[in-house]
């Protein structure tokens, strides 16, 4: 089976103070959570799925999401933003513009 869309969530942790933080310390995981929240709430299993990665670079923009096969990277992704990038992005087609950072 293969996906109309994958998203993957940053989860990368490095130890409190590393100069180049993490997606972890400024809610990844919550962030990775309200995703898989919302793909259960809509049922959308085989249309996209959510896998949690290491660190993907713009650690400075976390928590960092990339949705495939676009390619489009999200930064700054908070829980409060997932419904959005559902309804517009993985739904509708159109890119989340506020949140868009390559």
């Amino acid at each position: 089976m293969k996906p109309k869309h994958h998203v993957f969530v940053c989860m990368n942790r490095r130890p409190e103070g590393h100069p180049r933080g993490s997606c972890q310390s400024v809610g990844a995981e919550e962030t990775f959570n309200a995703f898989f929240g919302e793909l259960e709430k809509r049922g959308m299993f085989e249309e996209v799925f959510v896998t949690g990665t290491f660190c993907m670079g713009p650690c400075d923009k976390g928590p960092t999401v990339v949705v495939y096969p676009e390619g489009v990277w999200y930064g700054q992704v908070k829980p409060g933003d997932v419904t959005e990038i559902f309804d517009k992005h993985l739904v509708g087609g159109e890119l989340v513009e506020r949140l868009k950072i390559m």
